[in-house]
């Protein structure tokens, strides 16, 4: 496969890995400190293949501009008591969640 085949490839893999899911059923993963926040502007799909690539170059700069960030446990609150629903992606160990309609 090209390089080209196995980027659509992955993306393609992503892109069906990619679920909506109650945030209820995700505080293991929030309690274990393994949940990352995709904001609203940016894409959870490049998001995850820079994670999925170990990019930290870039992975450090949507850390620094807030386009990735760790769920603040006020944020976890609401969603919580919201039972709000979030796409949300694995990449081993993380898991990746992103509020609807971003």
């Amino acid at each position: 496969m090209t390089e080209s085949t196995d980027k659509q490839a992955l993306i393609a893999r992503l892109n069906a890995e990619t679920a909506k899911i109650s945030w209820l059923e995700l505080q293991k993963h929030y309690a274990s400190g393994n949940v990352l926040g995709v904001a609203s502007g940016a894409d959870l799909i490049k998001v995850a293949i820079a994670l999925n690539e170990d990019n930290a170059a870039q992975i450090q700069t949507w850390l620094e501009d807030q386009s990735v960030f760790e769920v603040a446990d006020q944020q976890a609150m609401d969603w919580y008591q919201n039972q709000t629903i979030l796409w949300a992606l694995v990449i081993p160990p993380f898991v990746l969640v992103q509020e609807p309609g971003a």
